[in-house]
Order: C-alpha cells, then structure tokens, then sequence
C-alpha cells in the first residue's frame, strides 16, 4: 500500500555490476518526456516515496549505461485517451539515440479510438512491445479493449508488459487496482492468447503463489523482479526465487522512480544464492528471449 510517509534511502551506490554479475539488461526502465517525468515525480512526491534519481530519460539512461548496464527496456504508459501516438514517437525517438542499447516499449489507452492501427503504427517505427499499466489506466483486462490489444501484439509477435499485480495500490488512483487487477484475470488473458508472451511486473505482488501456479500452467507467462527482491518493502513480502520457473523471471529495478540506490536489487540477486546459470539467466538473458533481442552477451553463456 502506498502512503506518504514511505522511506527514502540515501544507501551508498555502486559505479559498475555488483561482484559475481558480468552482464545485465534492467528489463524494467521508465522514461517520459520531461514534462510528464515531473508530473509523475510529483504524484510520487506527495502520495508515495521521493523518487532518488530525477533528470531527463536520455541522461538516466546514459546513467545506467556508464555503470555497466548492457541493455535498457524502456517503458512508459499513457494515462489518458489521445496521447499514446505522442509518447510512442517520443519513444521511437529515444531508441534511435541509444542504438542497439535501448528496446522502447509503446503504449496505447484500451478501448480508445484507433487503438489498433496506434500499436501497428508503433511497432512499424521499431518499438518491441506494449506496456500497460492498470493501477493507472484503470481498465477491464477481460474487456474488448484489451482483447484488440492482445490481439494486435500476437499477430505482430510482440510481447506485453502489463503492471495487473494488485500492489502497490494507493487510495490516489482513480480505481481499485484490487478489484481490476487479479490473477484470475490474467489467467484468462493467458488461456486465450496462449502465443502472446505476457510479464507481469513486480513478480505478480501481492498474489506470489497464485502467480508462481499460474507460471506453471502457462509457458507464455513471466514475470520482472521490480522493487520486491529488495529489504523496502517488510521481509515478509519478499518472494522466494525458487517459486518460480527461473528461466521466465527477469531482472527489472523500476528505475528511476526508486527511494534507493540503482544497484540494490542487483546486489540481492547477486548474493542470493542463485546458481551461475539462473543468475545469468534472470540478470540478462531471459529478458534476450523474452524481448527477442538481438543480444550475444557475455563469451562462455
């Protein structure tokens, strides 16, 4: 649940990998035009956490890049009907200053006008998939909105990122994510596109186990480790890695709009245990997969 009084933490950051991760893609970035960044920082601001990293998307990928990131997925969503063609030319713009080093994600209200020919639009310009976000676009993930969507990425063999775990909600949006996003609903999105690749963010918090058995059931299914592998959040919310099929979970931090340092995850993973296989798996190379990029990694994996 966000609240305004969530910590910010000034912890000490590192200026490349961790020790024990050689390679990694952060498959979970957010980038906006300035304008919308500064709006989102305040929402943030006053209803949630003080987001650390604050400047302009291309410097905050630049960032990330300097300090031995290998591959950035950008994201952003469109909170209102009208906007999605803007911000995906935004997008496409970006990714064409970071070649190779930045996949862009495009985004499109459900249910709005044209929403289908805006997502063809935006995957002609080289953008590699659509992120949804409920908690802020409040939509029916069963509705025919997002059927035109599912729809249009399965025959365009892109994948979806779609924020449909009930966490963090806050008493802010203008929706209950708690009545819109459930892992029932996302298993009948799964059941009737079986060929659309889905991720759930944030490893499906706060229905760990519902989403862990729907990963089971359904090999289209992933999921990013977004902010819940980290000590912010209590203990007892953190999920346990072996839950899940590991070669479906990809390393993703939620950067910039964190209350601390761009490396904290990455330093969890790094000490969790893993064997060298699923670390390299869930640093980078699922997101290869899963992303269908074009992306040799490190010699030896």
């Amino acid at each position: 649940m966000l609240t305004p009084d969530l910590p910010h933490f000034n912890d000490p950051e590192g200026d490349c990998l961790p020790s024990g991760i050689s390679c990694a893609i952060d498959a979970h970035v957010h980038v906006f035009p300035d304008s919308t960044f500064q709006a989102v920082r305040n929402w943030f601001d006053a209803h949630a956490w003080r987001i650390r990293y604050r400047d302009s998307s291309e410097n905050l990928i630049q960032f990330l890049l300097n300090r031995g990131v290998s591959h950035v997925v950008a994201l952003q969503y469109a909170h209102k009907p009208g906007i999605a063609r803007e911000l995906n030319a935004y997008m496409a713009g970006l990714c064409r200053r970071f070649p190779g080093q930045v996949t862009g994600m495009a985004t499109v209200f459900p249910g709005e006008a044209d929403a289908a020919d805006i997502l063809v639009d935006a995957f002609d310009q080289g953008l590699g998939g659509v992120k949804l976000h409920v908690h802020v676009q409040c939509f029916d993930l069963n509705g025919p909105g997002m059927e035109e969507i599912c729809a249009v990425c399965t025959d365009h063999d892109k994948p979806m990122v779609v924020h449909a775990g009930r966490e963090p909600k806050s008493d802010e949006y203008r929706c209950d994510p708690h009545d819109l996003c459930r892992a029932d609903r996302v298993d009948r999105i799964l059941a009737q596109f079986p060929d659309l690749a889905v991720c759930v963010p944030h490893l499906g918090f706060d229905e760990v186990s519902e989403y862990a058995a729907l990963m089971k059931a359904h090999d289209n299914l992933w999921l990013d480790t977004a902010m819940v592998l980290t000590d912010y959040f209590s203990a007892s919310a953190r999920p346990d890695l072996q839950a899940f099929p590991l070669d479906r979970v990809m390393y993703g931090s939620d950067f910039p709009n964190i209350p601390y340092a761009w490396d904290r995850e990455l330093k969890w993973l790094a000490d969790a245990g893993l064997s060298d296989a699923e670390l390299a798996g869930i640093a980078w190379g699922n997101a290869v997969r899963f992303f269908n990029l074009d992306f040799d990694g490190p010699l030896g994996y």
